[in-house]
């Protein structure tokens, strides 16, 4: 069997195999929803920790955010948020940037920027965590 010039070798399954145009697939869909449904859970154990926590001390305050399951709370969402936040921004950056040098330094500066986020959130976190 011969293929026309132009004409592709592959079958229509291996041209549809969940690849897009950033050939990135349904796999970002698919942990944008998780990652979502991760921070809505995170978000309805967290907020009313910290509405009680608003109300307190200063010292109660810090007794309570440095809870150890409080802690662990806080991290995950953090973590959640930034990855969330992580991908959405690098769908939007391939979609609306033309450019791809301009694309490639968008999305470096977009993992740097989530990265210092989610350290400075997480140390944070653990200081109060840790008593510092």
């Amino acid at each position: 069997m011969s293929a026309s010039p132009g004409s592709s070798m592959r079958t229509p399954r291996r041209r549809v195999a969940g690849l897009g145009s950033a050939r990135s697939g349904t796999g970002h869909f698919w942990l944008q929803r998780v990652t979502a449904l991760a921070n809505l859970l995170l978000i309805l154990i967290a907020l009313p920790i910290v509405i009680w926590a608003a109300g307190q001390e200063q010292a109660q305050t810090l007794a309570i955010l440095g809870h150890p399951l409080v802690a662990i709370v806080l991290l995950l969402l953090i973590f959640s948020v930034c990855f969330h936040m992580r991908i959405g921004m690098q769908v939007v950056i391939e979609d609306y940037v033309p450019a791809e040098g301009m694309k490639v330094l968008a999305l470096i500066a977009n993992t740097f920027f989530t990265i210092a986020v989610g350290s400075a959130g997480a140390f944070a976190v653990l200081k109060i965590s840790f008593g510092g």
